[in-house]
């Protein structure tokens, strides 16, 4: 790999995921984390599977947008939903999986399609899970 051109820092404080902390380092970010209800937890407060899922929305809707931009592809309008599901491991443990739905106005569902695949090729969000957890791509032209 080469150098590193960012780095996001966040830090954990008191019982992680089960009513503790997240902060990013430059304060933009600081959040009271809880179990959803749906983990036998009490909600009301944001989850390490919510971060993640908003990140990945954000960071494939901007490949997304960079790889159209390249291929001088205008799209009129697009959105990224990004879900991630946490699963028990045959182990014991816990997995995650992802689904991202992808809507784009104005474009043929083939191009679409081929946007989407170049995007998963350029996210890093993509390229840090690849092969690690399962993903779905559901595509939607309209």
């Amino acid at each position: 790999m080469t150098d590193t051109i960012y780095a996001g820092i966040a830090t954990s404080t008191g019982d992680g995921r089960a009513g503790g902390r997240v902060q990013t380092d430059d304060g933009l970010l600081d959040l009271s984390l809880a179990i959803p209800k749906e983990m036998g937890g009490p909600g009301g407060a944001t989850n390490p599977e919510q971060l993640f899922a908003a990140g990945w929305a954000a960071c494939f809707h901007s490949a997304l947008k960079a790889v159209a931009a390249q291929q001088k592809t205008t799209l009129a309008s697009s959105t990224v939903v990004a879900e991630v599901g946490v699963q028990r491991t045959p182990e014991g443990g816990f997995g995650l999986s992802a689904t991202l739905r992808i809507e784009l106005s104005d474009i043929e569902q083939s191009a679409a399609d081929e946007l989407v695949e170049a995007a998963h090729a350029m996210c890093p969000y993509s390229n840090a899970t690849r092969g690690n957890i399962s993903v779905v791509f559901e595509v939607k032209a309209v």
